[in-house]
């Protein structure tokens, strides 16, 4: 789990970079021109600054957004600062299978290689929705929408990793929130049930999802011989949009506690960038990374027999949400 004294002093792991470590630190040296990264929910936060970080590293960016509208104001933020980006966007909506089938048919489409794609959009602490399809809304945005989306573009990674010999790295965002989550983990049986709700455990599980996710994914990998690794990352604790519904409470706990625990964007969106782009992250995959540094996960998060069945739940629900849709 975190290292609380490690998170309170910044002091440096075996990477040589901590929680007080930066994306332009932990990249620095990287030459990523030969590269392009997708990257979800891209135009605010931690992914604007991923992004931007990617774009100074010579990336081809694309960043995949809801709003096109902040998209678009954040690309200009990034070329004004770094006129020579490469960096394209598309409309994004993870909680719509439709908006993620068009995504994926569109930047298909466009013939182009996908070495890294980096799961980073989602929703923190909302109240009790569906989305159009019928599925709690966390569990939609945060697991489903990019377990879809990841499936969708997986042949395109593939095909580039072997034409080009480098290796393909997915990264999910994932967040130590994922230890407080429903008793079982994964409520399977009431994944969109009302009753027994809670905004704080449903937000925890769509986060062991995306762990679960992750090992799962990179243990198919593996097994089919796929040069491409698979990690998710703890950004860290910072005050961004994601925390719109929980605004009131987290300032207090910022006020309480800012001088210890929270970051800032650039420190946050270090992790993210350093298991993306960092040569020391080359072959390394099923792995759980806190401020730049391997850490373990909880049980549930390392539990293989969990994932394989969120792995097919999802499969299931998917395909039952799609036999709704065509019926109606």
């Amino acid at each position: 789990m975190v290292n609380i004294l490690t998170l309170i002093t910044g002091y440096p792991g075996p990477t040589g970079f901590g929680s007080s470590s930066t994306a332009e630190q932990v990249t620095q040296g990287v030459d990523a021109t030969h590269l392009t990264v997708l990257i979800t929910g891209g135009a605010s936060g931690i992914g604007l600054e991923t992004a931007r970080v990617l774009a100074v590293r010579n990336a081809n960016v694309f960043i995949a957004a809801r709003n096109t509208k902040a998209a678009n104001q954040a690309k200009e933020l990034i070329l004004k600062d770094n006129p020579c980006a490469r960096l394209h966007l598309l409309q994004l909506d993870l909680c719509s299978f439709k908006s993620i089938k068009d995504f994926a048919d569109n930047f298909l489409a466009l013939k182009i290689p996908l070495n890294i794609l980096i799961n980073n959009a989602g929703i923190m602490f909302c109240p009790y929705q569906l989305s159009e399809d019928g599925i709690e809304l966390q569990f939609a945005t945060n697991h489903i929408g990019h377990f879809l989306l990841t499936n969708l573009l997986l042949d395109k990674m593939k095909e580039t990793s072997k034409a080009t010999g480098i290796e393909g790295r997915i990264v999910n965002l994932s967040s130590i929130a994922h230890v407080h989550t429903y008793k079982r983990g994964i409520r399977f049986n009431k994944i969109n049930e009302k009753k027994g709700y809670s905004d704080k455990r449903a937000y925890g599980q769509s986060k062991l999802a995306n762990i679960l996710h992750a090992n799962e994914l990179s243990r198919r990998l593996k097994e089919e011989g796929a040069n491409i690794t698979v990690n998710s990352v703890h950004p860290g604790i910072i005050m961004t949009n994601l925390m719109r519904h929980s605004y009131f409470l987290m300032r207090c706990l910022n006020i309480l506690t800012g001088l210890f625990i929270w970051k800032n964007v650039p420190q946050g969106a270090a992790t993210t960038c350093y298991v993306a782009l960092n040569p020391k992250m080359k072959g390394i995959t099923a792995k759980y990374f806190v401020d730049c540094n391997e850490t373990k996960p909880s049980r549930m998060a390392r539990d293989e027999v969990l994932a394989k069945k969120l792995w097919d739940f999802s499969d299931k629900l998917i395909a039952s949400a799609e036999s709704s849709a065509v019926q109606q």
